[in-house]
């Protein structure tokens, strides 16, 4: 019995035909090989130089920077001042609001806190209403960003706060603010910015990942 594969196996391999073809246009003489590239010059010459700080620096191993093609990062001092813009704006119609349904009532050893703590619920509510509706219906701009021309926006795109987004990022900020320590955690939450690198995020941008930038 014979022990060779059959031929017309589609799975054998067959022996490579080095004979190169009656057609072949070049024959035996192969045509020479292309000159080599000039030696003079670097091929990164017309390479843009690379600028570490572009805004607020790349994000480091390589990966591309997620502010690339957005507006600079604002200025930490402008930021404050949008900021105390809207807190005037807010405290004046909590006080109005709180003055209409009688304000803080006081006697000689007592204080209403039942009153002081819905005035803390309402304070909350408005600064965080405000906070989220004008981010969102108003392209990341509150009154105080709009005067101070600086809006906030989604990190990694640029694009406008969703509401959850906005949600996130003021109740972070306002929440502390309002019932427990609201000079101290306002400065630290938004006094953040000034030392975070390389986005100036204050703590409300890091837990809604947002910047704040030039519009």
């Amino acid at each position: 019995m014979s022990t060779q594969p059959p031929e017309d196996d589609p799975f054998l391999k067959k022996p490579q035909d080095n004979t190169p073809p009656s057609g072949d246009p070049y024959g035996s003489n192969p045509p020479p090989p292309p000159p080599p590239p000039p030696s003079s010059g670097s091929p990164y010459d017309n390479a843009p130089p690379y600028d570490p700080n572009a805004y607020g620096g790349g994000s480091g191993y390589g990966a591309a920077d997620p502010l690339s093609g957005m507006p600079p990062l604002a200025p930490s001092g402008k930021r404050v001042l949008a900021r105390l813009i809207d807190i005037v704006i807010i405290t004046a119609v909590v006080w109005l609001i709180s003055l209409i349904f009688g304000g803080y009532k006081y006697d000689t050893d007592h204080v209403n806190y039942g009153r002081s703590i819905g005035q803390g619920l309402l304070g909350a509510v408005l600064y965080i209403g405000y906070d989220v509706l004008m981010t969102v219906k108003q392209q990341g701009q509150t009154v105080g960003k709009r005067v101070m021309k600086l809006r906030t926006a989604n990190l990694n795109d640029g694009s406008t706060p969703t509401v959850q987004t906005a949600f996130v990022r003021a109740a972070v900020l306002w929440l502390p603010a309002v019932f427990c320590c609201a000079c101290i955690w306002t400065a630290i939450c938004g006094g953040w910015s000034f030392f975070d690198k390389p986005y100036k995020q204050g703590l409300h941008d890091k837990a809604a990942k947002t910047v704040v930038v030039e519009a």
